[in-house]
């Protein structure tokens, strides 16, 4: 191929883009740039082409379903939003200021002041005052934040984490899904403790166990107006505020409602100078009020104490150095605290008060008493040495003291073998049994007053009378023994049962039984002649107090407890003491011989086990039929006791008379309770002279002419005057 002579061109591709002038082809005449090209469209996609068949028409339906499950579901949780928001904003339209929710208690408190002005027990609900979540002591705070509701300050109310952990837990450990752990927040319990602003009414719910009873109940509907109330109070209060009701209102055992009453009770210290290791008991207590309390169980309040430790630890409000500290020194009661005693008198005087100032009251109340916890402590320790060294091991006969003076004033109160229970069944006060024995001398001041001597005598010998309705009935004595004729000390010393039916038939059934009712035996006596046997009933206090009347000189006594009564904050007293001396029952001539004949019981009788050495002593043993019931009661110069013993179900004692057992009690119970008293005589007279005594008829008995009119007519006119006044309603 020619080339004509030329060299070739280079194989060169053409410039993509021009050249960049230099500076001097910026001038006139330059050339004008190539235009930019622009790129290339890419050609549209095609549309897929579109799934034809079953497997197209169920991804259709699949994607029609999904989007109206998803408008469904969105317009659901608006409209339920909705309901919500309206709810919370209506409840939250009703709250009242939170200065007025601190107070919950639907009872008032009543303090209990011993002899000596002394606090000694509490009753009611405590409440100690106010506190808010800043005066309190900041370990109290964190330490109930941290035991509760560790997410308190960052949620709105209720905390859905929470609630599913409890779910979780209960369903775990085979509990239905809202039983065991709630889950619930401190803003939730505090909800509950204002049972979601339902006031306590009488005539809607019949009693106030019933009221907190439905206040704690657990459903699903309760559950979720709970939680409508519990974000209202997050919208009306501040978190501070909230904890503060919680603080005021929650039970912490003891009695005592809200952290105020709590440390005062516990600790004798205000809720702002708690430390550590207080603060975590108190914030224990939470969960288990009354098991956790330490003043039942103080252990079992310290292991808890040590978790409540551990957590705020974990959560930041302790050191370890300082957990550990506090672990290994727990907290422990006051002195006032572990003080508190006469759980039986307590509840004597709450129940023998007035109820609408004890059991009932909406007021805090004051009660002075006539309790002496020296006294208490010596009988308390008396019953348990005597137990303990006497009763055989596994036997659960009972037993029930008073002591008393002789003016009614009760001292001290054992209702049972734990000696210083609350809340039990009291023996002193409640148990209504037969008397015995005990009765008897009922039966001869009957006869001292009608003008017999101690000396008198009577013939102990078998005996029967002929009782209308009922045929033939011959007494035994208990030993089955016959002395002859003794005189009426010897009988009552020696507790002959013979004796003693005879001289009360003999001086008139009907006036025994009236000495023995303004005694303060008030409980319905057999009229029959077993009753000078003591068949009929009564409680350990009622003949404690007739033992008192001999003691005096012969006028009726009340026992009492209760010296004072007064609203807290009030000097004046709304009420003053509930018993005492009353009557005249028999003349100081008649008690001062009784008392005379009833030495003889200790000194030389049935009632030897209860001597007190040098120190005189009179009183009465007895037992019951088949031996159901053993008592001894009397006296001193300076105190009345009575002591029973006996099984709740009335099951016989065995080897068990009153002058056995009970009598070796009332000699422990009485030389404690005179340590440091100086020893002073009995108030009792000798017998001048002996005068025989009458004997009625075996068959037909009638009271005998040698009776001394003078004092008959004395008796019969007091029983005249009574009647006059029950029917014209006299005093």
């Amino acid at each position: 191929m020619s080339t004509n002579g030329r060299k070739p061109k280079r194989l060169v591709a053409d410039r993509r883009y021009p050249k960049s002038p230099g500076p001097k082809a910026a001038g006139k005449g330059q050339a004008k740039p190539a235009p930019k090209r622009k790129p290339a469209r890419k050609p549209a996609r095609k549309p897929a082409r579109q799934r034809r068949g079953p497997i197209g028409l169920i991804t259709a339906l699949v994607r029609w379903i999904l989007r109206l499950v998803w408008r469904v579901t969105l317009s659901a949780t608006v409209v339920v939003a909705l309901i919500i928001g309206a709810a919370v904003w209506y409840v939250h339209s009703t709250l009242p200021e939170a200065s007025a929710q601190v107070d919950g208690r639907a009872r008032g408190s009543v303090t209990l002041l011993d002899r000596r002005g002394e606090v000694f027990a509490l009753r009611g609900d405590q409440f100690g005052g106010v506190v808010t979540a800043d005066s309190v002591s900041p370990h109290l705070k964190n330490a109930v934040v941290a035991t509760e509701d560790r997410r308190f300050y960052r949620h709105f109310g209720v905390s859905p984490r929470g609630i599913a952990g409890a779910i979780r837990i209960n369903l775990s450990e085979g509990r239905s899904a809202l039983s065991g752990h709630g889950g619930s927040t401190i803003t939730q319990q505090t909800a509950k403790l204002l049972c979601l602003g339902t006031v306590f009414d009488p005539e809607e719910w019949d009693s106030e166990a019933d009221y907190i009873a439905d206040c704690r109940r657990s459903s699903l509907a309760r559950k979720a107006k709970e939680a409508i109330y519990a974000m209202a109070m997050e919208a009306k209060y501040s978190k501070n505020e909230i904890l503060s009701i919680y603080l005021n209102r929650a039970y912490m055992g003891g009695g005592a409602y809200g952290a105020e009453a709590a440390a005062q009770r516990y600790f004798s210290k205000p809720a702002a100078a708690l430390n550590p290791a207080e603060a975590a008991m108190i914030a224990g207590l939470l969960t288990a009020p009354t098991r956790l309390a330490p003043t039942s169980n103080l252990k079992r309040s310290q292991d808890r104490a040590a978790t409540v430790l551990r957590l705020m630890h974990e959560q930041g409000y302790l050191s370890e150095a300082e957990m550990t500290r506090y672990q290994n020194q727990p907290a422990t009661l006051s002195e006032a605290a572990g003080g508190l005693k006469g759980g039986y008198f307590a509840d004597w005087v709450m129940q023998s008060g007035p109820e609408f100032f004890t059991r009932d009251t909406t007021e805090d109340v004051v009660i002075a008493t006539t309790f002496d916890p020296r006294l208490q402590a010596a009988t308390a320790a008396a019953v348990d040495k005597v137990f303990s060294e006497k009763v055989r091991e596994g036997s659960e006969a009972e037993v029930a003291v008073v002591v008393m003076t002789a003016d009614g004033a009760v001292r001290a109160m054992v209702g049972g073998r734990d000696t210083d229970a609350t809340g039990l069944f009291n023996r002193a006060s409640q148990a209504v049994r037969q008397t015995g024995s005990a009765f008897k001398p009922f039966v001869y001041a009957t006869a001292l007053e009608l003008g017999h001597s101690p000396l008198d005598t009577v013939v102990d010998e078998p005996f029967c009378m002929n009782i209308p309705g009922s045929g033939q009935w011959c007494p035994e004595n208990y030993t089955r023994n016959y002395k002859g004729r003794v005189t009426l000390t010897d009988a009552l010393k020696h507790s002959l049962n013979i004796p003693a039916v005879k001289v009360s038939e003999s001086v008139g059934r009907d006036l025994v039984m009236r000495v023995a009712r303004d005694f303060g035996i008030v409980r319905d006596l057999h009229d029959t002649p077993a009753m000078a046997l003591g068949t009929s009933e009564a409680t350990l206090i009622e003949m404690t107090g007739a033992y008192a009347g001999i003691l005096n000189g012969g006028s009726s006594v009340t026992p009492y407890g209760l010296r004072e009564l007064r609203l807290r904050g009030d000097n004046d007293a709304l009420m003053g003491a509930g018993g005492g001396i009353g009557e005249r029952v028999i003349r100081p001539g008649a008690a001062a011989q009784l008392t005379w004949m009833m030495e003889k019981v200790v000194s030389e009788g049935s009632g030897r086990r209860a001597r007190l050495g040098e120190r005189p002593a009179a009183g009465k043993t007895g037992t019951s039929q088949e031996a159901r019931d053993a008592w001894f009661v009397g006296f001193t110069a300076d105190y009345v006791a009575g002591v029973w013993m006996g099984y709740d179900d009335n099951t016989p004692l065995t080897g068990v008379t009153g002058g056995g057992l009970p009598a070796e009690i009332w000699g422990e119970v009485m030389t404690r309770v005179h340590e440091g008293l100086p020893v002073r005589p009995l108030p009792m007279e000798a017998p001048a002279r002996p005068v025989a005594a009458p004997e009625p008829r075996q068959q037909a008995p009638q009271p005998a002419p040698q009776v001394d009119d003078r004092g008959r007519e004395r008796v019969r006119e007091g029983v005249l005057q009574q009647v006059l006044r029950d029917i014209l309603g006299g005093n």
